[in-house]
């Protein structure tokens, strides 16, 4: 796929400057996963590039920008809800500019309901448009009444985007956007499109600017990770995109989501056995436990590959951890495939588990299928489902107390005058110390167990 580079725009930057009396203020609130975060820290560095300063509260802004998630219908009504708060500040601040982006501008129907319903919403772009954001703008001030932007696919990647980082320690790092899995219960590859992956070069040298700015973990994303590398010119895989980037020297770890089980391979797992920087920690979706409802969601993998994909990880990876996403009521679900799900997890022992219960989303096969089990049903599943995590959960962590590790300090902690530490396995341990921490790493040892959290104290 072809790419092009991010070029400062002069004359926004000039219209904006002449449009304010002092640089007008931007707030920008993104929703969803950790794509679309980093997505919002593009948006904020091109903002910065052009003129605007940053703000945390719309009550002083002068361009509001939500930066959308579409994965589930309930999260599309919760930013409605949110644009339709925007028309008092609108009201009270009239030259206010109000935009709406992300994934939700991908679908036609949005970008319809914001043009008919909310009349007070001046820019809508699409998750593939960022760095078009200083014409948008440009095109508002110079007297447009609105600027929305149908949804639709570029025929580049745009590299070098400028992006201002939420944390001076800890970095998303994309290298492939969209989706060619077409599960069936999964918006995903309609909004953001079909996989492209960026060159390992430009990844390459993007993380190396990371670590050399003292970057100390840095987070590979893409909505698949595992089939990175189709459609290069150059043969390169996700295992060797990672060797790639081990190669240069500095202290900081690697993580990475999302992987699709159906293209983990053990070349990966021998990878993640091999290499120093990247944790022991993997995040492989496994969604159910019944290979009649993987079939349905369009997997295309087995519960026995999956298994065997597990057992070949905690082989070769020293103490290997996993987490999961669960969905719990998928159309058709009985019983007996719950309880596949339910043996499943106590076979893999997840560290965690990101559950949810199946919502419809339109626009999706699996929207079309009869689903005759009840909410309660559901429900109930769901209490059980999270049961038997807890009990895996907890026995897990207490399995860390007494083993020194090396953890990274996060931020405060729950209690007054205490830290959180994230281990390599992803676990969290509250030790009492001073924020000087944040953003370091250190030897910790895990004192005593929590729940699913740890207490424990520096071990220097």
């Amino acid at each position: 796929m072809a790419s092009m580079i991010y070029h400062h725009d002069e004359r926004a930057a000039r219209c904006i400057a002449e449009h304010y009396e002092q640089p007008p203020l931007a707030y920008v609130h993104s929703y969803g996963c950790q794509q679309n975060v980093a997505d919002g820290e593009k948006i904020k560095g091109v903002l910065l590039d052009i003129g605007y300063g940053l703000c945390d509260s719309p009550e002083l802004a002068d361009l509001i920008l939500f930066n959308t998630c579409a994965v589930r219908e309930h999260a599309e009504q919760r930013v409605f809800g949110n644009v339709g708060a925007l028309k008092k500040y609108k009201q009270a601040k009239p030259g206010l500019i109000i935009g709406l982006c992300g994934c939700m501008p991908q679908q036609p129907q949005v970008v319809d309901k914001i043009r008919a319903s909310y009349p007070y919403v001046d820019l809508v772009f699409g998750v593939n448009r960022i760095d078009l954001l200083p014409q948008l703008l440009t095109e508002k001030l110079e007297g447009k009444k609105r600027v929305l932007l149908e949804p639709g696919e570029r025929p580049e990647v745009v590299e070098q985007i400028p992006a201002k980082r939420d944390s001076s320690y800890r970095a998303w790092l994309p290298i492939m956007n969209g989706c060619d899995n077409f599960c069936s219960y999964c918006i995903v590859p309609y909004v953001r499109g079909r996989e492209h992956s960026r060159k390992p070069q430009d990844i390459l040298q993007e993380f190396r600017g990371l670590v050399e700015a003292g970057y100390k973990e840095i987070t590979l994303l893409g909505q698949n990770v595992n089939s990175y590398g189709k459609g290069l010119e150059e043969e390169c895989d996700f295992a060797d995109l990672m060797n790639l980037l081990c190669t240069v020297p500095g202290e900081y770890h690697i993580r990475f989501m999302t992987s699709h089980p159906k293209d983990a391979t053990h070349k990966l797992i021998d990878t993640i056995a091999a290499q120093d920087h990247i944790c022991n920690h993997i995040h492989l979706p496994v969604q159910c436990g019944s290979d009649r409802l993987l079939k349905k969601m369009n997997r295309h993998y087995t519960v026995e590959k999956y298994l065997g994909l597990i057992d070949y990880a905690r082989k070769k990876i020293p103490d290997v951890t996993f987490s999961s996403d669960i969905i719990v009521g998928f159309p058709g679900e009985t019983e007996e495939d719950f309880q596949g799900t339910l043996d499943l997890i106590r076979k893999v022992e997840y560290m965690q588990l990101f559950t949810f219960i199946y919502s419809k989303r339109a626009g999706t096969p699996a929207a079309l299928l009869p689903d005759e089990t009840t909410h309660e049903e559901k429900t109930e599943r769901m209490a059980r489902l999270l049961a038997a995590q807890e009990e895996i959960a907890f026995k897990l962590t207490a399995q860390q107390v007494g083993k020194r590790q090396i953890a990274l300090a996060e931020g405060p902690g729950r209690n007054p005058g205490t830290v959180n530490f994230r281990l390599r396995n992803n676990l969290v341990v509250e030790i009492p110390c001073g924020m000087e921490w944040a953003g370091r790493e250190a030897m910790v040892l895990p004192t005593g167990a929590r729940g699913a959290m740890l207490t424990g104290e520096l071990a220097l």
